[in-house]
């Protein structure tokens, strides 16, 4: 959670807010229902260590239908997460911040996309992170072993993520719980559920923490060019900022 003040967020004056979007669904036995909302929290809190970003707090609920056969996963509509990334983003530009990173942690808010994509041409930007590209460049960079389409839930890169930011998180049997399902050709009409008993697809028997620290770094790099795009002038803006990282970014 950011904790900073009004009179810390008018002293930084960052003209670009970055909203982690995370979820509240099973994770298999190893990892947190609040899994995805972690690492959402986590990319958002090192790209605005590294970048001038206005940091909010993360929406912890959102489109996790597919997992609903398994206890304590909760979700709301699509609908209803458009409404609130919208009405957070009209807050936001009318106290003078002129656009908005959405940090998805979640494959499953599909709709973001089309928010994102309604905010081209107009006086407000956005953007979704991290895109499949930044994950893929992460995973090659930290050692990530699973392919993306095998690693697809509580694998080996969320895992190590988890491992990387509070080993206490990640219950013991992650090295037992692998399990590759690839064909999940009707996954949104079934849900998970015919596909994986534990809820787990991927190998989170690969994880580390070294490789979850090397994910996030990656992520944090690959976030310059995406600032560059939304502190560019656009309709009804001021001209563009240095998007260059303070300092030397997150550790």
């Amino acid at each position: 959670m950011p904790l900073d003040t009004t009179a810390d967020v008018a002293a930084a004056g960052a003209g670009i807010a970055v909203l982690p979007i995370g979820s509240f669904e099973q994770h298999g036995p190893h990892l947190p229902l609040a899994t995805d909302t972690l690492i959402a929290s986590a990319v958002a809190r090192d790209l605005a260590a590294g970048y001038p970003l206005h940091r909010l707090p993360p929406l912890t609920i959102s489109c996790s239908h597919e997992h609903s056969a398994w206890p304590g996963t909760v979700s709301i509509s699509a609908t209803t997460l458009v409404a609130v990334v919208r009405d957070i983003a009209v807050s936001l530009r009318r106290s003078g911040i002129r656009g908005l990173v959405l940090v998805n942690g979640h494959g499953g808010n599909y709709v973001l996309r089309n928010i994102v994509q309604e905010s081209a041409g107009t006086d407000f930007a956005m953007a979704l992170f991290p895109g499949s590209a930044d994950w893929d460049t992460a995973a090659e960079r930290a050692g990530v072993e699973t392919p993306s389409r095998s690693d697809m839930h509580a694998g080996e890169l969320e895992t190590s993520i988890l491992l990387h930011e509070n080993p206490a998180y990640v219950r013991p049997g992650h090295s037992d719980s692998d399990f590759i399902a690839d064909d999940r050709r009707h996954l949104l009409t079934l849900g998970l559920r015919p596909y994986t008993e534990s809820g787990v697809v991927g190998r989170p028997s690969l994880a580390s923490a070294d490789k979850g620290r090397a994910v996030l770094a990656s992520l944090t790099d690959s976030f310059g060019e995406y600032l560059s795009l939304l502190t560019a002038e656009r309709p009804g803006t001021p001209s563009a900022e240095d998007a260059t990282p303070s300092g030397d970014g997150p550790r």
